[in-house]
């Protein structure tokens, strides 16, 4: 793990492509192990990213499993409002869950506006 970036760990086994899944569901996921991110078990209750998307910045602080403190969207969190990550998505409907991932966009439950999608994930830092 770099010392400024998070990159998801791979485990000892390689990812071996579903024969049941689309060849571009299948390079999804493959790029995603790629492009890194973090799965939420692995962040301490109290971890904080900065997590930079095309269009903001945001903060996000874990409070254990997918609840957290997010920031950073001028509408649906100015400040620090607590939600329940649900994962990251290509921008379709499939999502990798309890993942935030670099290349992919952030999906999050909003106790007001529901779910809220962020623009791509450009680079995910721990702060």
């Amino acid at each position: 793990m770099h010392a400024d970036t998070l990159t998801d760990t791979l485990d000892t086994m390689s990812f071996v492509p579903h024969p049941n899944l689309s060849d571009d569901v299948n390079h999804n996921i493959i790029q995603s192990e790629i492009e890194g991110g973090v799965y939420l078990r692995d962040l301490s209750p109290g971890a904080v990213l900065a997590i930079q998307t095309q269009n903001r910045a945001y903060t996000l602080v874990s409070l254990g499993d997918e609840s957290a403190l997010i920031s950073g969207h001028p509408e649906f969190c100015p400040e620090p409002v607590e939600v329940l990550v649900q994962g990251s998505t290509w921008g379709g409907s499939m999502l990798k869950t309890k993942f935030v991932g670099r290349g992919m966009h952030l999906e999050f439950i909003h106790p007001v506006f529901r779910t809220v999608i962020t623009s791509q994930i450009l680079d995910i830092r721990q702060s």
